[in-house]
């Protein structure tokens, strides 16, 4: 995936002086999948909770060209929960990217994309953020390639950005979360909770995620 350098750069991170929204981690509200990596892993930034409506609009977007690359950004907030000390994002909404360049293997998002993605949060999500990326590797694995961790520290900076990499052919998909020291591991993805919505019953299909245990929870 590839941003086009273009100016005046748009930066797409939060600034400096942002804080985490003290709130309780809903945990008792939302189902864990877990990734292979999750079992023994580095302590990581933040855990990743992801509502019903956005996981549909990725799964929709993410199969709508099975050829080429897409992609987007996702649009939430930051917390922290106090009780535990632990940090935690929720992604509620998904903003598919307009004005791409896009092929097989490279996914370029213009400056009209950047300028797309503030006005619709503006407009439609006022008080919301980029709490990460997502796009897709049509036919690869799920990895984060030398070009996307690069513009993974460019232009989602912050510790608890996170980038999500689908993989629609096979049905497979992963968190790239970085550790609580900054350092990101691009073929390490991890999982995430799924938020209980009305419907009672879990959305997901990645087929290398597993519903983690009562017991795990």
């Amino acid at each position: 995936m590839r941003l086009m350098e273009t100016r005046p750069r748009i930066r797409i991170a939060p600034p400096p002086e942002s804080r985490p929204i003290p709130a309780p981690m809903p945990v008792d509200g939302s189902w864990r999948w877990d990734s292979n990596f999750d079992a023994d892993q580095d302590p990581l930034a933040v855990k990743v909770f992801l509502t019903q409506p956005a996981f549909a609009r990725i799964r929709v977007h993410t199969a709508s060209d099975l050829d080429n690359e897409v992609g987007g950004v996702l649009v939430g907030q930051w917390y922290h929960d106090q009780a535990g000390d632990e940090q935690f994002v929720v992604a509620e909404h998904v903003i598919p990217a307009r004005y791409t360049r896009h092929g097989p293997v490279t996914l370029t998002f213009t400056q009209n994309s950047l300028v797309y993605f503030h006005n619709t949060i503006e407009r439609r999500y006022p008080g919301r953020r980029i709490v990460g990326w997502y796009h897709t590797h049509p036919r690869m694995h799920v990895f984060m390639s030398h070009y996307d961790t690069f513009l993974h520290r460019s232009f989602f900076p912050e510790l608890w950005q996170v980038a999500l990499v689908v993989e629609p052919h096979s049905s497979t998909a992963g968190f790239f979360i970085r550790q609580t020291g900054g350092i990101l591991d691009p073929m390490r993805y991890f999982g995430f909770y799924e938020l209980n919505g009305a419907l009672g019953h879990s959305l997901v299909h990645w087929e290398n995620l597993h519903q983690a245990s009562e017991e795990r929870e």
